[in-house]
């Protein structure tokens, strides 16, 4: 592990800062390049987010005691619900609303009660008192008329949905997930108004936490906000702790090659084709490139309006490359604001190529047209960063089920 480097991309990702900090660190002293111009992780270990990865438990294994039946809302194509199955949790109903995302989760795992449809159809007192329940609830604004928003007036909302469904099933413990955006949405007014009816239904939040999933083995720079709550007659029990990171920061050449991550490189797949303009003009860009690297006149010619505005805009005409995580996946590859073109041929990335950035094995088969499966790749959960997730949480069913019986006896 000592031998791990990184090179100069690689740490302004980690440490959430540009490539231009980390030269200005390297300028005055503050980190020393070794000689191939790449840095030793162990010379970094001042900086909390290394030595996180120095001290890496990942391989640590967390059994569950017993089993820990689970429910999943807004369960898309399944990244969730499959690293929360690989963590240890027994799944027994998933809802979701997309046909072409329940045919997904039906194909690959025929056993998995799959509940189609609108969750405000769904009777949630049929799985009352399980252990777990979980869902990436789309977050809608809520409207501001009263003073005090509480778990009613959040009606017509798919929040007040999946509030419903906690209220109806009391789990020991709960976790929803987000976009990093729910964080800031209206001045930080909406997540407010989510913990207090969280807290009205029974349950103590610990503070929700952005998790990068680069650092829970995913090759991929995607952020995703997480809320852990405990039912209040267990929070006693309670020893949650956010997952720690992989000893290493994987690249896209991790999800497309054989290596750590797979085992062959990437099959052949279906994918999205540029217009021949297009084609002209992203052949143009070197990896890890983007607009910026055109010559002047294909610059204006492509980005027409946008190229007075300012800003850097680094996702059009973007070619991402081997050697950094994948620019965080969008539900197409080939919209102009968010390009994503493989690193060596012009051509997006494809179907198994989203699935692999997203962790997804190469089995597990996505249903519907080619825009559909991408959206239901692209909405994910990555695969690893939901097994991270799960581990800590069968911990912490497991100390709530060990507590309770030391108590008993």
């Amino acid at each position: 592990m000592s031998k791990e480097t990184i090179s100069e991309s690689l740490l302004a990702d980690i440490m959430s800062v540009s490539k231009r900090t980390v030269k200005i660190w390297r300028k005055n002293g503050k980190i020393k390049p070794l000689k191939n111009g790449c840095y030793s992780l162990s010379d970094l270990d001042e900086f909390p987010q290394v030595k996180a990865m120095l001290e890496s438990n990942w391989e640590q294994q967390i059994k569950p005691i017993k089993k820990y039946n689970s429910i999943e809302l807004f369960a898309g194509a399944g990244g969730l619900a499959i690293g929360l199955e690989k963590a240890g949790f027994n799944v027994i109903a998933l809802n979701e609303i997309d046909k072409n995302a329940c045919a997904t989760l039906r194909k690959n795992r025929p056993d998995w009660n799959v509940l189609e449809g609108d969750i405000s159809n769904v009777d949630f007192t049929t799985y009352k008192d399980i252990d777990f329940l979980s869902g990436g609830f789309p977050c809608q604004a809520f409207s501001y008329a009263g003073n005090k928003l509480g778990f009613e007036d959040t009606r017509g909302t798919l929040f007040f949905e999946f509030a419903r469904s906690i209220k109806e099933i009391k789990p020991k413990v709960f976790l929803g997930e987000n976009v990093r955006g729910l964080l800031t949405h209206d001045k930080g007014k909406t997540l407010k108004v989510i913990k207090s009816i969280i807290q009205e239904l029974g349950y103590t939040v610990i503070e929700p936490r952005v998790l990068k999933a680069i650092f829970y083995r995913v090759p991929q720079k995607r952020e995703r906000l997480f809320l852990v709550c405990i039912r209040n007659d267990l929070v006693k029990y309670n020893n949650f702790g956010w997952p720690k990171p992989f000893n290493k920061v994987l690249t896209l050449k991790d999800a497309l090659k054989k290596g750590v991550l797979y085992d062959s490189d990437c099959p052949e797949s279906q994918g999205q084709v540029y217009s021949e303009n297009k084609k002209k003009v992203l052949s143009m860009v070197p990896p890890g490139g983007c607009w910026v690297n055109l010559p002047n006149n294909i610059q204006r010619e492509y980005m027409q309006k946008s190229y007075f505005m300012g800003g850097g805009k680094t996702g059009i005409a973007r070619r991402l490359s081997y050697d950094s995580p994948s620019l965080t996946l969008t539900c197409s590859p080939a919209q102009k604001q968010t390009e994503r073109c493989h690193p060596e041929d012009t051509r997006p990335l494809n179907i198994r190529e989203y699935a692999r950035i997203q962790t997804f094995s190469d089995e597990w088969e996505f249903i519907g047209s080619i825009s559909s499966q991408y959206k239901q790749i692209g909405n994910a959960v990555p695969v690893n960063l939901a097994l991270a997730m799960g581990k800590k949480l069968i911990a912490l069913l497991n100390n709530i089920e060990n507590c309770k019986k030391s108590e008993a006896n």
